[in-house]
């Protein structure tokens, strides 16, 4: 399916906006509502629907913990951005994020009429598949590194949260053999898109972090240049988003379907969400893809 060129990005009279479109993604920008698509993931409109929300006037916390304002305008948030993208926000389903390594199936939605939001079924979840239509899975960052998958041939979504963490602990890979383990998917067929995070330029780390790090990760041959000193910082900078990369493509994914966004978290603060940048009171950005 062709990509049509319409109101990809907007610009209003007098004011120039910032433009994060690239060879894979297009930012697009309706009415005050701002989101990237992967252009491969567009390919496949007929069988899906997706963003990546940004916008520093957005937030997508949903946690109740933070207040009923900000968990109100969180919704809101959240309506705008599937209005603007033809997704039905009641079909929304979004993991309690903890850093773990855990991913669940969602046969089915559990509240009728309103979203799975803050659901006891979701607690230390961070990644979420399906192969059900109409229900949109959703995940959120502010850094860390969001993947969502796409089998066309199965016709199965996943939608996974990989901080640090969370890429310690091989999440994305093990995304992908349950979408092989619990609907037949072949490895060859998924396509990867990967969100906005914080890139190897701006990630860097003490050595209770690098230690980890490269015992996990010893055997790659590129394991030099994935972990590398700061000089006089007594520090290194690890490139999370290549290590997903290469475990995925060892995984069985061809290189072609694992598709960078190539946007880092902090050197765009000023439209993408940043904890490292923002600090306390952070806001996170978010995920979405669903099976029409």
């Amino acid at each position: 399916m062709s990509i049509q060129k319409e109101h990809f990005f907007e610009k209003r009279k007098g004011e120039i906006m910032k433009d994060l479109s690239n060879e894979n993604i297009i930012h697009i920008k309706k009415g005050n509502i701002q989101y990237l698509q992967f252009r491969k993931l567009l390919e496949y409109s007929d069988v899906i629907n997706h963003a990546y929300g940004i916008g520093l006037d957005r937030n997508y916390r949903t946690s109740k913990n933070a207040g009923e304002e900000k968990y109100t305008n969180a919704i809101n948030d959240y309506k705008d951005l599937c209005k603007a993208i033809g997704i039905n926000y009641i079909n929304c389903v979004k993991p309690c994020q903890e850093h773990t390594k855990n991913i669940r199936n969602v046969k089915q939605k559990m509240n009728k009429g309103k979203v799975d939001f803050e659901q006891e079924e979701y607690k230390a979840t961070d990644g979420l598949l399906t192969s059900q239509k109409n229900i949109a899975l959703a995940t959120t960052n502010a850094d860390c590194i969001l993947l969502i998958f796409f089998d066309p041939v199965k016709k199965v979504v996943a939608n996974v949260h990989s901080g640090w963490r969370g890429t310690l602990q091989r999440i994305s890979v093990k995304a992908v053999n349950k979408m092989k383990n619990e609907y037949g998917c072949n490895l060859k067929d998924i396509i990867c898109c990967i969100s906005p995070s914080i890139r190897k330029c701006h990630f860097k780390v003490h050595a209770d972090v690098k230690e980890p790090y490269y015992n996990e990760f010893k055997d790659l041959k590129e394991i030099d240049n994935l972990i590398v000193p700061v000089q006089e910082e007594n520090r290194w900078s690890i490139d999370t988003v290549e290590i997903n990369k290469i475990i995925l493509k060892q995984a069985g994914l061809k290189e072609e379907n694992i598709i960078d966004c190539g946007i880092c978290s902090v050197c765009d603060s000023d439209l993408i969400h940043s904890f490292r940048v923002e600090k306390e009171g952070y806001g996170l950005g978010t995920a979405i893809i669903e099976l029409k």
